[in-house]
């Protein structure tokens, strides 16, 4: 099994400046440790995805970078500013979205609802033509309860609920989880669109293939440790290599 051959922060930095610098992070459920000392860079406009085993940490990582772990270590710099110690909604308002696996739609409220209930909390969201430009079916469905969409729908509904607010860095947990194939495409679709209007992205996958579909890079993460980074032409290359990883 392949490891990281240098410093993944060296490696980053020889890129460029970076717009995200994950630094030796340590997080804890209680106390549970669950990341140790995971460091990763992303670049602005880049779609990175982390993947992984279940429970190897990759959402934890997430859940690290936007505070919802009250417990952590290491370094999370925003384009040179520290995360670590601001609260959820102060992070928020530096420009990161969270859209969890879970898609957190909420059963009393309409689509539209659902969609224009958080703030906006930065200049450059996406308008309400723009989303329903993005996301056609959300506007064929703006007056129905919004957990009587299809998975796919919700899963756009809840990426598309983030875009309001004006987020640069959109943080994407399994996007494709439990979506038909035709629906998994439509969401790749998405999220390529996405990134070509100028979005940062952090996108946790366990599918391989939707994941080369759409990311430059790739972050894998066993045991709550970065094991490897790869770039999409490595991993196409070497299948075998994350694989191996991943136990497929």
């Amino acid at each position: 099994m392949n490891s990281v051959a240098e410093d993944p922060a060296t490696v980053e930095n020889k890129a460029g400046e970076a717009f995200l610098e994950v630094r030796d992070l340590s997080a804890w459920y209680a106390e549970s440790r669950v990341l140790h000392g995971v460091t990763f860079d992303l670049r602005q406009g880049e779609l990175l995805t982390l993947i992984g085993r279940n429970g190897a940490g990759k959402t934890t990582t997430l859940r690290s970078i936007v505070g919802l772990l009250q417990k952590r270590t290491g370094t999370i710099r925003l384009e040179g500013r520290e995360l670590i110690g601001l609260r959820p909604f102060e992070i928020a308002r530096l420009g990161i979205g969270y859209c969890p696996e879970e898609r957190a739609i909420f059963s009393s409220l309409s689509v539209r609802e659902n969609l224009f209930l958080p703030p906006v909390l930065m200049p450059g969201g996406m308008t309400e033509s723009e989303l329903f430009q993005t996301f056609p079916n959300l506007k064929a469905r703006s007056a129905s309860q919004g957990t009587k969409l299809s998975g796919g729908e919700q899963q756009m509904l809840a990426i598309a609920r983030i875009l309001r607010t004006g987020a640069r860095l959109l943080l994407l947990d399994e996007p494709s989880e439990g979506l038909a194939p035709v629906i998994v495409r439509e969401i790749g679709e998405i999220i390529k669109k996405l990134k070509a209007r100028g979005f940062t992205i952090i996108l946790v996958e366990q599918n391989l293939r939707f994941a080369r579909l759409v990311a430059d890079r790739h972050v894998v993460v066993e045991n709550g440790k970065v094991v490897d980074i790869l770039t999409n032409a490595e991993l196409a290359a070497d299948m075998n290599r994350v694989k191996s990883y991943l136990g497929v």
